[in-house]
């Protein structure tokens, strides 16, 4: 089955959120579990969430990947920031348990000049405070594009970060298109080949879920700018693989496109004919 959905808002509640994504014909989402830029988090509504999973068992949705906000730097080399990943961290996390056995997925961060295995050392401590033993939900790191001083755009770096993590099984991989595209990873003329590098450097038990997102630059740009699905540099025709891959089966696929509702349901729509082709 093909698990596709794209990031929505979570302002109205998580069985808005649901019955948003069956319109748009997905069965999956993403959502910001804050505000992306900042640490505001609306209260959950137990009963809203209810709603929610009675909506998922019925439509059967695949896991959903919430999103740590923006503002999360895990490796910052201020002490009051890294405080602040820390707690939002903890509390996010405690509020995932309302939707058990669901994905966390954030941005490892940026070292600002510190270097990469300063900033892998800072956010495997960071990990370390906040993972438990009791918690169903899995972290993902994320891929990144590399742009700045942004770690995770290389397969070792991730690697490296889950090896100084204790809690490894509490611990997973969210690739985005664009960012390994724009990383140098080359998914249109080399899917197996990128796949098989991650396989074993991380291993592809590891790799969780897939943010399907087009890129406005080309390979090993290092910019993050993601384009709507076949109106980029990675095409169509390559996305349409990555979905079809059987290596990734069963994984929830998020589109980050730069779109609308109605943008979202055409990409949807798309994606699933292409599929099923």
């Amino acid at each position: 089955m093909l698990y596709i959905g794209n990031h929505t808002s979570s302002s109205k509640g998580y069985a808005a959120m649901g019955r948003q994504m069956v319109k748009n014909g997905g069965n999956t989402f993403a959502f910001f579990t804050r505000n992306p830029r900042g640490g505001n988090a609306k209260a959950i509504d137990p009963a809203d969430v209810a709603k929610f999973l009675e909506l998922a068992r019925e439509h059967e949705f695949g896991k959903i990947v919430a999103h740590a906000p923006y503002t999360l730097n895990a490796c910052a080399v201020k002490e009051n920031l890294r405080e602040f990943a820390k707690e939002t961290f903890a509390d996010d996390l405690k509020r995932m348990e309302f939707t058990p056995g669901n994905y966390y997925n954030f941005h490892p961060g940026s070292h600002v000049g510190q270097g990469i295995e300063v900033g892998i050392q800072k956010i495997a401590e960071v990990l370390n405070a906040v993972l438990t033993k009791e918690q169903t939900t899995t972290v993902l790191l994320e891929t990144m594009s590399g742009k700045g001083s942004e770690v995770g755009s290389r397969f070792e770096e991730l690697r490296a970060i889950m090896d100084l993590v204790e809690k490894k099984d509490k611990l997973g991989v969210c690739l985005d298109t664009c960012h390994v595209w724009d990383g140098g990873y080359d998914i249109v003329n080399d899917l197996d080949g990128v796949l098989n590098e991650f396989d074993r450097i991380i291993g592809l038990e590891h790799l969780k879920a897939i943010h399907l997102n087009d890129s406005m630059n080309g390979l090993g740009s290092h910019k993050d700018r993601h384009a709507k699905i076949g109106e980029g540099q990675i095409g169509l025709d390559a996305l349409v693989r990555v979905i079809r891959h059987p290596a990734l089966e069963g994984r929830p696929f998020i589109l980050e496109t730069p779109n609308d509702d109605e943008g979202w349901t055409r990409e949807i729509a798309l994606l699933r004919a292409k599929y099923a082709e």
